[in-house]
């Protein structure tokens, strides 16, 4: 949002002063707002949640029904009384992250225009999409070291220096675990930072080639320079020649849908493996950084090698983008076989009693085995139970006693569990979730290794798709983020409960439902998109356009003064 505010002021009048000074404000803009998103975290209280093993301190017997009671009791007398004075449990800090996320935007808007144009101007015209690419390629290099990074953060406690990590009784398998989200913004809003000086120091323009280096002095460039009133004179005609050019158009709706698909693609694809195939975040981010971002930068770096190769015209670079958004559409197709089933949970999957039809699961999650235990709904504290079935809490389980400490704690007589058949020595249960089946595993690798072949398939028409683009599709990739965040909320089948009644995060997603929601979304847009790049491709073959980026030199502002 922050990039849509200046994108196409920056892109236009930026292009006629210095653009690498332009280019190193934006990326120190960039920094300052990645440093802001992270201040949140110094400003706030400890993280807190709730749990069955804070209530024992010895490796002792230990009577858990009257516990939750009296802690129940407890519990809503505390959130009453804070309710009744009015505290307001939401924290108004997410303006800081806002905040600073449109800082980000705003200073990141000049760096792909401006860039990609400062190149096609002074390299030399069959050199251009090589570089191109070349950039392309290097920039990927960034995101493997931000999923590493983004690993390395998940699998830290969010608190980690303030508590004792050995009083964390979860782990970052569990939906209440957070990592140590501000550390990473802390990391890259200081290199990103220390990558803004060197721009600095970059000339306004260079050589054209080393055949009028010559002729060239950095003293020219004032001779020919307009003043603002002159170029503004351009600005609005230059927007009305796009807008009435319906070839354009057509491209550039098919690149918001593309654009919607590949956002919803970046944006959800962890927490989609996440849900689907167990995995903590941690382990997502790291091989998803290892495995499918060198496809992308492989995927790249040939794109570009394939346009100066064959110098391939703007029908040339339509046709290989039409092929390989294709051929990268059919990688997806065998995604929707790759699924586990939901884990076992007693009253939201699976009954309390395996006599119980599935069908006849109710969403009450107290039974007769636990109805004297005063469960409170809100609580989330899953067990894992012999029966190889999941309660949201050792109450709901109908433990009446425990041994160990923390993470090593086992709760024992839980007549929920004994109602499943087994005897009164076998109706034990550990703290977090039930395992997922032994076969998700391998699913999760399959995936990765389909997704990396998909993305390295698509990205072989990232060059030419650039140069086709002009970079100027404003509002790609904002609306299909927050419209899909809206949908997976449907498909949650637990949430969790704020103190004042209101609701909280989901702790349990319908994982087959969630997968063909994203897996059929994403695949939509994108088999719109390219019906639409198809006749885009038909519309300049059938015109017989020209233009051909890579084989006629433009002319350089500001070495001339043709406005043409």
């Amino acid at each position: 949002m922050g990039n849509l505010l200046v994108i196409t002021v920056v892109s236009y009048f930026g292009a006629k002063f210095h653009r690498p000074k332009i280019i190193g404000a934006g990326v120190l803009l960039m920094g300052i707002g990645t440093l802001i998103m992270a201040l949140p975290h110094f400003i706030m209280s400890r993280y807190m949640y709730d749990t069955a093993a804070a209530h024992t301190n010895d490796p002792a017997n230990f009577t858990m029904s009257s516990t939750f009671s009296s802690d129940t009791q407890n519990t809503v007398q505390q959130l009453v009384s804070g309710c009744l004075k009015g505290e307001v449990e939401s924290s108004p800090t997410w303006v800081i992250v806002l905040f600073g996320n449109i800082l980000r935007g705003i200073g990141e808007a000049g760096i792909g225009p401006l860039g990609m144009s400062f190149i096609d101007d002074y390299a030399r015209p069959g050199n251009s999409a090589f570089y191109i690419g070349c950039l392309h390629t290097f920039g990927v290099i960034g995101p493997i070291f931000g999923y590493s990074l983004g690993s390395l953060c998940a699998s830290l406690y969010v608190d980690i220096g303030l508590v004792d990590q050995e009083s964390v009784t979860i782990t970052p398998q569990d939906s209440r675990w957070v990592g140590a989200w501000w550390l990473g913004y802390v990391v890259s809003g200081l290199l990103t930072l220390l990558a803004a000086l060197p721009l600095w120091f970059l000339p306004r323009a260079l050589p054209e080639n080393p055949q009028t280096s010559k002729a060239y002095h950095p003293s020219n460039e004032h001779k020919h320079t307009l003043s603002i009133t002159e170029i503004a004179k351009d600005f609005w005609p230059s927007i009305k020649h796009l807008l009435t050019n319906r070839i354009y158009l057509l491209y550039l709706v098919s690149s918001v849908l593309a654009f919607n698909a590949f956002a919803i693609t970046i944006t959800y694809t962890p927490k989609y493996l996440e849900q689907q195939f167990g995995q903590s975040a941690s382990k997502t981010n790291f091989l998803i950084g290892v495995i499918s971002i060198p496809a992308v930068a492989l995927g790249m770096f040939v794109s570009g090698w394939i346009m100066k190769r064959f110098k391939l015209g703007l029908l040339g670079s339509a046709r290989l983008v039409f092929f390989t958004s294709v051929t990268s559409l059919v990688c997806i197709i065998p995604y929707f076989a790759l699924s586990c089933e939901n884990i076992d949970v007693a009253g939201v999957t699976v009954p309390y009693q395996r006599s119980i039809e599935l069908q006849d699961i109710s969403c009450d999650l107290l039974n007769s085995c636990n109805a004297d235990c005063g469960c409170p709904d809100f609580l989330w504290d899953p067990v894992c139970g012999q029966n190889g079935v999941t309660y949201i809490s050792p109450c709901h389980a109908g433990c009446n006693s425990s041994w160990g400490t923390r993470q090593n704690m086992t709760f024992h007589g839980c007549t929920c569990i004994q109602s499943w058949g087994l005897t009164s020595g076998n109706s034990s249960a550990v703290l977090g979730q039930c395992p997922r089946e032994s076969s998700c595993t391998k699913m999760f690798y399959i995936y990765l290794a389909l997704q990396s072949l998909a993305f390295f398939v698509y990205c072989l028409g990232t060059v030419p798709f650039f140069l086709i683009s002009l970079r100027y599709c404003l509002i790609c990739g904002i609306p299909a983020p927050i419209c899909f965040g809206a949908l997976i909320d449907m498909t949650c089948l637990k949430w969790g409960q704020n103190k004042c009644g209101g609701r909280g995060a989901c702790r349990m997603y319908d994982i087959e439902t969630f997968r063909y929601l994203f897996l059929g979304l994403v695949s939509s847009l994108q088999a719109f998109s390219y019906t639409l790049l198809w006749i885009f491709t038909t519309q300049i073959k059938r015109k017989g356009i020209p233009f051909k980026p890579i084989e006629q030199p433009q002319q350089k502002w500001p070495l001339t003064q043709n406005k043409k």
